[in-house]
């Protein structure tokens, strides 16, 4: 038999690591429900159709399909078979696959919405916390199976969303004690950049570039451009575009400059100021950075777009999202306006792990450790242990009888603070003793006092 081994790309977790996964979780959603926003949960898998051709080519070909199967009819069996390879090659067949793991909340949110959108109050506001998968290279902080947290607003165009989810992400992460900052661009601008350079049907081509150039730096990006068609004075816009710096009121009015004719570029130029000004009041645009580099390549933003970034961390983007104005229309719910954001829980959690931002006190569950020191005494020590659980104070108790050596090491290494004995002598006198293994310290008491005793 092999050794056993999991599949690439995802991981176990062990308590440790659940409990502080968990820290992540409850302060997100806090957040969430404090702002207003109601839970919602979909399937794991949805329709391949739902998927295929919502996220680009390149987001489409990290979509994890199913292959059909339960199928009584001998000649589709013979069909999966034979179609394997088709599908490992991207290509689509129904006798083959017609399901997909969900590659993000947002397609699936839309498809929730365009089948319920008769019995929903508008504007709607969701918050979702599940995971998703993902066909990519795993890497460090990219991982085939991980978390989004992830909190949409639809039906409704004003742009107090925006400001209302650039509040969320500031709230949450300083909840977390992480520092970052929140960078911010238009993709009106960019479509305004590309009707500059040529034409609307050149801003994906645009956009799929630009958002390489951190990876691939400009001389490969203009490359890239340049196999798009782009000629040498479009490349020169483009450069001229990203090259723009300083403070964000600086940038805005180079940008003004550069693109304030186009009414695409003047028009996210405005919504871009907006949230700025919004925010100068209530004193959280210090960690929002206009980023014109920005571009996020999936295909359904239509407005304002959010990346954000952990400071002083070897990490990439902690979050993201931005407008997506006609999303339910690929399901033939057209008119019906939207925003969200998207946490990265699993890239929060390295960065906080890393940095050492965890609070101590969450990888504690266990508060009392109740000695076994026989039957009769285990009995006694039980009905007391469900006592202090009714107080809400975790404890457990040793399942064997075993020497105080070994109960004590137990202890340890679980972090277990506090042990509680009642032996024979506790028992006849209706005692216990409490020990706290930090300090060393040992305190008597009365069995009836032992539910007011602060540990």
């Amino acid at each position: 038999m092999s050794k056993p081994s999991l599949p690439q790309g995802t991981r176990d977790f062990n308590a440790n690591t659940v409990q502080k996964r968990q820290y992540i979780f409850q302060t997100i959603r806090g957040v969430f429900e404090l702002y207003g926003f109601q839970p919602l949960e979909t399937p794991a898998m949805e329709q391949l159709e739902t998927l295929m051709g919502k996220y680009g080519d390149e987001g489409d070909k990290l979509i994890f399909k199913i292959l059909n199967n339960g199928l009584d009819n001998p000649q589709k069996r013979t069909q999966i078979d034979e179609g394997f390879e088709k599908v490992l090659d991207g290509k689509n067949s129904t006798s083959i696959t017609e399901r997909a793991l969900r590659y993000d909340l947002t397609i699936p949110f839309a498809r929730y919405v365009a089948m319920n959108h008769g019995q929903l109050t508008f504007p709607f506001k969701r918050y979702q916390i599940q995971p998703v998968w993902r066909a990519d290279r795993p890497q460090k902080g990219r991982y085939r199976e991980f978390y989004q947290c992830d909190a949409d607003v639809v039906g409704s165009d004003s742009l107090i969303n925006e400001v209302d989810l650039l509040a969320i992400y500031v709230t949450a992460f300083e909840k977390l004690n992480l520092p970052i900052e929140i960078k911010i661009n238009n993709r009106k601008i960019l479509l305004g950049l590309a009707q500059v350079c040529g034409g609307e049907e050149k801003l994906i081509d645009l956009t799929i570039a630009i958002d390489k150039l951190d990876k691939i730096g400009w001389e490969k990006v203009k490359e890239e451009l340049k196999n798009k068609n782009f000629t040498a004075v479009q490349q020169e816009m483009v450069e001229r575009y990203l090259n723009i710096s300083g403070t964000n009121t600086e940038k805005i009015n180079a940008l003004t400059l550069l693109l304030g004719v186009n009414e695409n570029g003047r028009k996210g130029i405005e919504e871009l100021n907006y949230v700025l000004d919004y925010h100068a009041s209530t004193g959280m645009n210090k960690h929002f950075v206009a980023d014109f580099t920005l571009a996020r390549g999936l295909n359904y933003y239509t407005g304002l777009i959010f990346e954000v970034k952990a400071l002083d961390a070897e990490m990439g983007s902690i979050g993201g999202g931005g407008r997506y104005n006609d999303l339910t229309s690929l399901f033939g719910v057209p008119n019906i306006p939207g925003v969200g954001i998207s946490f990265g829980v699993d890239r929060i959690y390295d960065v906080l792990e890393e940095k050492s931002l965890f609070p101590a006190s969450i990888e504690q569950t266990t508060q009392v450790l109740f000695f076994n020191l026989g039957e009769a005494e285990a009995k006694v020590a039980y009905a007391q242990m469900l006592t202090l659980r009714d107080k809400k104070i975790a404890c457990e108790m040793y399942p064997e009888k075993s020497k105080f050596d070994k109960q004590f090491k137990y202890a340890e290494k679980k972090g277990i603070p506090n042990i509680l004995i009642i032996g024979t002598d506790e028992v006849a006198k209706q005692e216990c003793t409490i020990k706290h293994l930090a300090t060393g310290k040992q305190t008597t008491i009365s069995l009836n006092d032992l539910a007011g005793f602060q540990f």
